[in-house]
């Protein structure tokens, strides 16, 4: 039997027993450079209950740019508790080639299981007031009104914390991508 994580498998009714010793919440140990950010939110469903056996993973780049960076783990995985909640601790990303070469603003690439779901939905986490984030030619593809879906809240009174919550449908839902 092979106990290695694959891609899209049906999450089912027992994502935290197979899983949970794959937590990855901390991706940047002490030494890796840039700004230190928690991200903390919750996974609801559309009558805005939570969601207790979703599993959230995420992907990004350095403060650098740039992906597998030595020291950098850049991958994390959470599973979401009782109340729907997940967690990461982790440094802003740097900007990376898009579409055409352009830049992208800074994000965290999101994957998110769950029971009923037989392909992961795609999402994105990007930094509130970054001066990038207009010009980010993903988010621009995105109906304006819809964008703030997409960025993240700053957490008030805790500095450098921020809070993201997926909404899976109905208002608010979160912005998911077909990939």
């Amino acid at each position: 039997m092979s106990l290695h994580a694959t891609t899209s498998q049906t999450v089912g009714p027992y994502l935290h027993i197979g899983l949970n010793r794959m937590t990855i919440e901390n991706l940047a140990p002490a030494g890796i450079a840039g700004e230190r950010v928690s991200i903390e939110g919750r996974v609801v469903d559309g009558d805005g209950k939570p969601v207790n056996d979703a599993l959230l993973e995420i992907w990004q780049a350095s403060s650098d740019g740039r992906y597998g960076e030595k020291g950098f783990r850049g991958f994390g995985r959470s599973a979401t508790d009782d109340k729907g909640m997940f967690r990461f601790h982790t440094i802003k990303p740097g900007r990376v080639l898009g579409p055409g070469g352009t830049l992208q603003a800074p994000h965290i690439a999101v994957n998110v299981f769950m029971r009923g779901l037989l392909k992961h939905l795609v999402t994105r986490i990007y930094f509130p007031d970054d001066p990038a984030n207009p010009m980010d030619p993903i988010l621009a593809l995105v109906p304006a009104e819809r964008r703030d879906t997409l960025v993240a809240g700053k957490a008030a009174g805790k500095p450098g914390a921020l809070e993201w919550n997926v909404i899976l449908q109905g208002r608010g839902e979160t912005v998911f991508f077909d990939c």
